[in-house]
């Protein structure tokens, strides 16, 4: 954890060249002395002149990481006119070189570089740690491992729950209860009346709400879920709120959404499609201190605008021509709700069926675009398409079987737009072509049996429009042939999605090289070498300074959020209102084409979108299902990012032991696993290792080929008891206490890649620990619970004392009472215990295992 001056007080640039660029032996831990603080800044100072003198090549990488299997390229950048002929990949820990390549192609002049290449590193598939080296060019320390992606798909829905509203369960706090009044009403008596629409999601940074984004975000929270139904995990209730409720995370957050979207559409052709307009920029403030008033009668409610299939807006009016593009919409998510909620809420699935069949019929009487209204700004969503919104809403309905034509209908709709206009264009107004892909064509390339009469057209319709994308990129070094208009990594997630999903429906591996490259151009690889996801990695470079009032004046950190990203220069010249407040950390890569600033003064780049985030869902769902697969440690469970289970399928029991300050079971353990031929793991801490008495035990446990990691150094509590959440310890605090301890375990020949699991003190952590540990290419385990095996230290004297027989039977009754009996279990006691136990379960051991063994179970090890 940085301190608050370093985070407060540092220029990001050079927060950057610091966590970059300065040597470890430089790096001093901020402290609140004013002597630190005037050494740190002049080092940084000093440091990041020298470096801004002398660096003219960069190696940029997927900060997150890569997937051991998948397509791996690094690129070179650089100042001058130069080349490279050969590349190294080195192990971050021990320096030195594990993989040599000469294959690297080189592509020239882009954006800001006079020189860039490609460094395909493909082949090398070993797990760990690394950098990559070439010239005087040293990358980031990045990971290769099966788990880069895991927790990813959960991990925006922080940002989701960040932009609620009516309850905001970030700030514990309800905001916007008084909405709305009804305008552009064409009964005069319903005109300026009330209408509950509280609810939902704020668009952005400010606070207006859009069913067009609203219901696209919905759709694709769903579709991932429905897609990649085994990683979405619950951890919150369905008011966001901390607190299991048996309901996968992501689908609470949906139907947050489509709530909102009933609210929208009471009745029958009775629909608005916004609340709130460009009035509501008028400063930055939290949502639960929104003072703006619309109306001097209507208190804080804000105008919720009636569907006309006309015009709307005062000072400026958008280009509506129809209601298609929102009746569309509306029909298609609660289509595909009744689809997917109905496993849990069977009753509200059933309402939301002849609600898509009304919103549909109401489309097809009116078709055309319905654009968002704006007010005293020309800003607006400039949607000019929806035929893609019907056919997606035909594709629904044909899935739940609803009477009508829809399959054929959702054919000729589709065929009316083969691609998505901006795929291959070289600009589009703001939102012209929304959605930014179509999933309809998914859909309909994705039917079997006797619906596949369509399916070969649909999935060349999808490729077509890969291929124009494809062919705009591919003369550039980071491959990447989206255009540079506002919101362009939301343009970059939709392309990965759909080629994700063409090579599904296709079965072949086309594009792989185009996906891999916009992928890693979200995580970093792109000409600034910054990650567009809040927080991913949290110690990468990703958007610290956003364009949001929760992070500008409270400095909340938006957790998941994906910022619009780079735009042309000629657009970003020509935005009004935009003010840099910081030196730009990135200045030395901005250029005539693209720029992109981590500041919260421009919008266009660095504001996060609730619709942007919500587009990662598939991909990152995808991404973190194929590790899974990848894995050889399948069908896990975990807690916070910890392993807490093994292989549930599998029955096999994990025997675990820790230790620091007692030893007195160590000699026994071991002669009685000896006699059972059974390996068993051993977590210990840096001052257990360090102990001359407990060398022996030791010693004899490694002859005997069991596993020993790491448990600290100190045996340090790194998270508060009541507030796990929270933190005891600095990041620098961790990472030393860390080392150390693997100091010592290589003190008896155990290497840091050969003991990757590490069992945290007191069993005790929390996800950002976690978070650390990966950085490190650490597996952070914990101990399966519901045995009372870990109660072997209480003393007599202890409230929660229990004893060894106790213990003993509750491991057999767990056994028996429960589906899937011990499989996977990481079943932990002590190598020691207090002298005030005399009652060691230790000595039940033999006994444990004999009986387990007659139950078909085996043993195993990390």
């Amino acid at each position: 954890m940085k301190s608050l001056f370093y985070v407060s007080y540092v220029p990001m640039w050079l927060q950057i060249f610091y966590v970059s660029y300065v040597p470890m032996w430089l790096q001093i831990p901020p402290q609140k002395t004013s002597m630190n603080k005037i050494l740190i800044l002049s080092i940084l100072s000093l440091f990041a002149r020298i470096t801004l003198a002398q660096q003219s090549s960069w190696v940029r990488i997927n900060q997150l990481g890569y997937l051991p299997n998948s397509v791996k390229v690094a690129v070179w950048v650089s100042k001058e006119h130069d080349e490279i002929k050969e590349f190294g990949l080195y192990d971050a820990f021990s320096k030195k070189r594990v993989f040599h390549s000469v294959k690297i192609k080189s592509f020239g002049k882009y954006a800001a570089f006079e020189s860039s290449a490609r460094l395909d590193f493909s082949e090398f598939r070993k797990s760990g740690m690394y950098f990559i080296k070439s010239g005087n060019a040293i990358s980031p320390n990045f990971r290769i491992n099966a788990d880069v992606y895991d927790g990813t798909a959960d991990f925006i829905l922080r940002y989701m729950r960040q932009q609620r509203s009516g309850y905001n369960p970030f700030l514990k706090d309800s905001c916007h209860k008084q909405d709305g009044f009804i305008v552009y009403h064409p009964d005069p008596k319903k005109d300026s009346t009330h209408l509950d629409v509280s609810g939902g999601w704020h668009d952005a940074s400010d606070y207006l709400q859009y069913v067009t984004t609203s219901a696209n975000a919905a759709f694709q929270l769903l579709f991932a879920y429905q897609q990649n139904p085994e990683v979405y995990g619950d951890e919150h209730d369905a008011w966001g709120n901390k607190g299991k409720n048996n309901i996968p995370d992501i689908l609470d957050e949906a139907k947050w959404g489509i709530d909102w979207l009933l609210k929208m559409n009471p009745g029958k052709n009775e629909m608005y499609n916004q609340l709130a307009d460009d009035r509501d920029h008028k400063g930055m403030r939290l949502p639960n201190h929104d003072k703006v008033q619309y109306a001097g009668n209507q208190g804080l409610a804000r105008p919720v605008y009636f569907v006309t299939g006309k015009p709307q807006g005062f000072k400026y009016k958008n280009r509506t021509t129809g209601v298609a593009s929102t009746a569309g919409k509306y029909a298609s998510t609660f289509a595909l709700a009744s689809q997917v909620l109905r496993k849990f809420y069977p009753g509200y699935a059933d309402q939301l069926i002849p609600k898509a069949i009304d919103a549909y019929e109401f489309g097809k009487q009116f078709p055309g675009v319905c654009q968002t209204a704006p007010g005293g700004a020309p800003y607006f969503y400039e949607e000019d398409n929806w035929v893609d919104d019907m056919e997606l809403a035909a594709t629904q309905l044909y899935a739940i079987k609803a009477p009508g034509n829809y399959y054929q209908e959702a054919a000729s709709l589709g065929r009316q737009e083969p691609q998505t206009p901006w795929m291959g264009a070289d600009t589009a107004r703001h939102y012209q072509w929304y959605p930014f892909l179509n999933l309809g064509h998914f859909y309909m390339s994705n039917n079997t049996g006797d619906s596949e009469k369509y399916s070969a057209t649909f999935k060349e319709f999808m490729r077509q429009g890969i291929e124009k994308v494809y062919l705009r990129g591919k003369n550039n070094p980071f491959q990447n042939g989206i255009p540079f208009v506002w919101c362009s990594n939301n343009y970059v997630s939709a392309m990965i999605t759909q080629i994700m999903l063409y090579q599904k429906v296709s079965g072949t591996k086309a594009y792989d090289d185009m996906l891999a490259a916009l992928r890693d151009w979200l995580f970093g690889c792109n000409p600034w070498g910054a990650g567009m996801i809040g927080g991913l990695p949290e110690d990468g470079v990703s958007p610290h300074d956003p364009h949001s009032s929760l992070a500008h004046l409270n400095h909340y950190k938006l957790d998941g959020g994906l910022v619009d990203g780079p735009v042309y220069g000629s657009i970003w010249k020509g935005l009004i209102g935009i003010t840099l407040y910081q030196p730009d950390e990135f200045a030395a890569f901005q250029s005539n084409l693209v720029v992109y600033h981590d500041d919260y003064g421009d919008y266009s780049t660095n504001e996060p979108t609730m619709d942007g985030t919500a587009s990662l869902s598939y991909l990152l769902a995808s991404l973190e299902n194929e590790g899974t697969k990848e894995n050889v440690l399948k069908n896990l469970t975990k807690e916070e990012g910890a392993i807490v289970r093994m292989n549930k399928k599998e029955k096999k029991i994990y025997l675990t032991f820790t230790g620091h300050t007692f030893n007195d079971g160590g000699e026994l353990i071991a002669k009685v696993l000896k006699k059972h031929q059974v390996k068993a793991n051993f977590f210990f801490t840096g001052d257990f290792y360090r102990n001359p008495a407990f060398k022996g035990t030791i010693l004899q446990l490694i002859k005997d080929q069991h596993y020993l990691g790491g448990h600290s150094d100190k045996h340090l509590l790194y998270v508060p008891w009541e507030n796990r959440d929270s933190l005891l310890v600095s990041k620098e605090d961790f990472l030393k206490d860390l080392s150390d301890n693997y100091t010592e375990l290589a003190k008896f020949g155990i290497k840091r890649e050969k003991s990757y699991a590490f069992m945290p003190p007191y069993e005790w952590y929390n996800s950002t620990i976690s978070d650390w540990c990966k950085e490190q290419n650490i597996t952070l385990v914990n101990y399966t619970g519901g045995t009372s095996s870990n109660a072997d230290y209480t003393t007599p004297e202890m409230k929660n004392y229990v004893s060894s027989d106790r213990i003993y039977q509750k491991i057999m009754d767990y056994e028996v009472k429960n589906a899937g009996g011990l499989n996977g279990f990481i079943l932990l006691s002590h190598v020691g215990t207090d002298p005030a136990r005399t009652d060691k379960f230790y000595y039940k051991l033999d006994k444990l295992i004999s009986t387990l063994k007659k139950k078909g179970y085996t043993f195993g090890t990390f």
